[in-house]
């Protein structure tokens, strides 16, 4: 049982950056999050345009001028199918929201290891 435990230890350590590389590394961690950040912004920003629409569908048929010009079916259609749109785009945007969360422990974890793997080589040379 050991000595399968160090053999996954010892992939899972393989599958890090080496210690030398580590300030590109941050680098790397630091544009993926911000581009996953941005991501996120953009999702929300377009759900709340979505939302304005369904909205504005929904006035005009509350207030009769769709009735009026004979679209009321049409538009009452397309608000149904965007407002479900609406609530499927939450949803993702929360999973991705955790997702990003999850992933930002993870580097923040491996940061931890490659600086502890750092240190212990130079402890090592002196």
């Amino acid at each position: 049982m050991e000595k399968q435990n160090e053999s996954v230890r010892d992939r899972l350590l393989a599958r890090l950056p080496q210690p030398e590389n580590l300030a590109a590394y941050r680098e790397e961690t630091e544009s993926l999050l911000a581009k996953h950040k941005k991501a996120l912004a953009t999702e929300k920003w377009t759900a709340y345009l979505l939302i304005v629409f369904v909205y504005a569908l929904t006035m005009l048929i509350l207030n009769g001028w769709a009735e009026r010009h004979g679209v009321a079916a049409m538009f009452e259609a397309v608000a149904g199918v965007m407002f479900l749109v609406v609530i499927y785009m939450g949803l993702e945007t929360v999973i991705h929201k955790y997702q990003v969360d999850t992933l930002k422990e993870i580097k923040q974890v491996q940061l931890q290891v490659l600086e502890l793997q750092a240190s212990l080589k130079e402890d090592r040379n002196k």
